[in-house]
């Protein structure tokens, strides 16, 4: 880990993410660390996270490595904090049922003046990789809140 590393409970909401983000608080998901090009998140799901089969929606799945990228491909907390990323892309391989608490690990391929490529691996406990996804997202300069 750099110096530019912030792992929570230092982050200022209870979350760990340091805006808020009403769908992703919704979930549960928790941001466990941050470093620009790398995020962590977990989350303990819920009944209401499940499918008719018992296992974790991948709807669910989906929005977990969706935010991990969107958080990795960020270079400071500042601009966790100001800008966002918007994402254009994203491949999704499911690979087997989710149960059980799920970790996702995000990791910024490339960064270019306006775009950033990233990918996600979702794991479950034992570290067995459930999830794969790549995206592409453009770099938002400062924040889309206000857009109606």
């Amino acid at each position: 880990m750099n110096d530019s590393a912030l792992t929570p409970p230092n982050a200022p909401l209870p979350s760990g993410f340091f805006v808020e983000i009403p769908f992703v608080e919704s979930l549960g998901l928790r941001l466990d660390h941050f470093e620009p090009g790398h995020s962590h998140m977990s989350l303990d799901p819920q009944p209401r996270h499940l499918n008719s089969w018992g296992v974790v929606h991948g709807g669910v799945l989906m929005t977990m490595l969706d935010v991990a990228m969107s958080a990795a491909g960020r270079t400071s907390v500042e601009e966790l904090r100001s800008g966002g990323n918007a994402t254009i892309e994203m491949k999704t391989s499911f690979m087997r049922p989710a149960k059980g608490a799920l970790k996702v690990i995000g990791t910024c391929l490339h960064r270019s003046t306006t775009m950033t490529f990233c990918e996600a691996q979702l794991m479950v406990q034992d570290g067995t990789v459930v999830a794969r996804a790549t995206g592409t997202f453009k770099i938002m300069k400062s924040t889309v809140h206000n857009l109606k």
